[in-house]
């Protein structure tokens, strides 16, 4: 079991968060709404970006921490150098399905930013030379805090946002998708230097199966 890094702890510690903002939103609009019979409006809309946020992040760290399910029944049947080239196919295409998210992550994010969005049908060929800059689109209920406001004369011409812009949480998709890709590219790596055989390492059913097994037997 290897020591977790700075950086391990602070993806952890920002999932946590994530999930702990979660529950608190949540648990505070249904006492509003039983004890005082009002609502957070802003409430839902939140945690429907927060769930996002933790999904998507949570998804290219589980690639990292190789803690994604899998099937494996193929992958232990055959010998080590016909499973070392199972996974280069599996991480190959891992990595071009990633390619195509992060494309279509950033398409969908960038004129919401005032950027461009990518050209070519499947793989990014350049970027778009003339777009037209969204950066005004708000969500529909959560209220713009005042310690944002100094990015509306940079993304809004000055002009006050009365809810936050989409930008900011969409923000997620490139994000989360240029991680999902790094974490592939770095399992890439790794088979290619024979340091591992198979994309997905965990076996966590099997792991509580034998730690009941033993717990009843000692």
């Amino acid at each position: 079991m290897h020591e977790r890094s700075f950086v391990d702890r602070i993806e952890e510690t920002l999932i946590a968060a994530i999930l702990g903002a979660m529950t608190l939103i949540t648990f505070a609009n249904v006492v509003a709404r039983k004890a005082f019979n009002s609502n957070i409006l802003w409430a839902l809309e939140l945690t429907v970006f927060l769930f996002a946020w933790l999904v998507l992040l949570g998804a290219s760290y589980l690639v990292k921490t190789n803690a994604h399910l899998g099937v494996d029944a193929i992958v232990n049947a055959v010998a080590p150098p016909v499973r070392r080239v199972l996974a280069l196919i599996s991480v190959a295409l891992c990595l071009a399905f990633s390619v195509l998210i992060l494309k279509g992550a950033w398409d969908y994010w960038a004129n919401f930013a005032n950027l461009p969005q990518t050209t070519g049908r499947w793989f990014p060929t350049g970027f778009e030379t003339d777009f037209r800059a969204n950066a005004w689109y708000e969500v529909n209920d959560i209220p713009m805090p005042q310690v944002l406001r100094f990015i509306e004369p940079l993304m809004n011409d000055g002009d006050e946002y009365e809810k936050i812009p989409r930008f900011l949480p969409y923000a997620v998709l490139p994000l989360s998708m240029a991680m999902l890709l790094f974490r592939f590219a770095v399992v890439a790596v790794r088979v290619w230097r024979g340091d591992i055989d198979r994309l997905v390492a965990s076996h966590e059913v099997e792991d509580e199966i034998a730690g009941a097994r033993a717990h009843q037997e000692s």
